[in-house]
């Protein structure tokens, strides 16, 4: 009887904890959706509540957020404050990863492959068809690049990395910015989409010939060649986290209003020129006892959360700056 009454006690114990756990759900940027699925999971497992992230790209992620039918969203394409103010959104940065430029080319391993700001810029205008390019092959002269026609691979969908990405092309190539300029949609001058960075993968994966963008995590999960990138100082830069850290050497965060930072084309002889800040929002009139438990999510993430970052190829946010973001948004 009393091993009966113990084990019932028990069961309900079990059962009233499950229904005091909070159920947080978020969605958006697919850019640091590798890290944020391995928190959530873990999370969930060892937390205290439980933690949804559903990968949708950052342009549905803003909107669910702003619709109320999320409790946070992902985003690499940053509000500036004037937006926050007005959408009644709480933003900050969660981390900070790299773009890579993905390709194609049998028997052309990673980073063999250099490619100027010139000719990257001219691949995504339409102006730069082939591979044996002269624009190409002088910088190129180990290589042996065939006559093969470009496949040019660009999102389809509203997408923080195309933000990152095109926010690039603009700074390097006043052509592009002129007439496409950055966003998270652009009308593209060529190309073929694909859905999230999954689908840029995959379609390069596919095409011999072609050339893409994605997250790097995404370009090494997928064993794709990715390609060395000349950087603001004239050097060509391989991806990497330390490549994607001097990129955010000088970053200014005291003087960024709500947060706001695009860290692209950062001078520096080591620095990677397509990295990104990936943030998040949360609704200003979020429940107060909603809110305590998001906030204790996101300071999981900053601490414990940290090593997993780092093992996934992205980069924690600085300890100075999680201070602020404690003392502005967490208070």
């Amino acid at each position: 009887m009393l091993k009966k009454l113990i084990a019932t006690t028990l069961m309900c114990a079990a059962g009233a904890s499950l229904m005091a756990q909070t159920v947080i759900n978020g969605a958006g940027a697919s850019f640091p959706a590798p890290v944020y699925q391995s928190w959530t999971y873990t999370y969930s497992q060892t937390g205290p509540n439980k933690v949804n992230y559903q990968s949708v790209g950052s342009g549905a992620g803003l909107n669910q957020i702003k619709a109320g039918t999320v409790h946070f969203a992902g985003t690499d394409n940053p509000l500036k404050l004037e937006e926050q103010e007005e959408t009644g959104l709480h933003q900050f940065p969660m981390l900070l990863g790299g773009v890579v430029v993905i390709v194609n080319l049998p028997g052309v391993k990673t980073n063999e492959l250099k490619l100027t700001r010139e000719a990257l810029s001219e691949i995504y205008l339409g102006k730069i068809t082939t591979w044996n390019d002269p624009k190409i092959t002088k910088v190129n002269p180990g290589l042996k690049l065939p006559k093969t026609k470009i496949t040019v691979v660009r999102r389809a969908d509203s997408s923080g990395t195309s933000f990152i990405f095109t926010n690039y092309l603009s700074k390097i190539s006043k052509e592009w910015e002129s007439k496409v300029g950055a966003g998270a949609s652009v009308n593209w001058p060529v190309g073929i989409g694909g859905q999230k960075n999954p689908g840029i993968c995959n379609n390069v994966a596919k095409i011999i010939g072609s050339i893409g963008y994605t997250e790097y995590t995404y370009a090494v999960e997928a064993n794709l060649s990715c390609a060395a990138i000349e950087n603001q100082t004239g050097k060509f830069i391989t991806a990497d986290v330390e490549s994607f850290s001097a990129s955010a050497a000088n970053a200014d965060w005291k003087n960024a209003p709500g947060f706001y930072m695009v860290l692209t084309d950062q001078p520096g002889d080591k620095s990677w020129p397509i990295t990104g800040v990936t943030y998040i929002l949360f609704r200003k009139d979020a429940d107060p006892a909603l809110r305590q438990d998001m906030i204790k999510y996101f300071n999981w993430c900053f601490t414990t959360g940290a090593t997993a970052a780092q093992k996934l190829n992205y980069v924690p946010m600085p300890q100075n700056v999680v201070d602020m973001i404690r003392a502005q948004v967490f208070k």
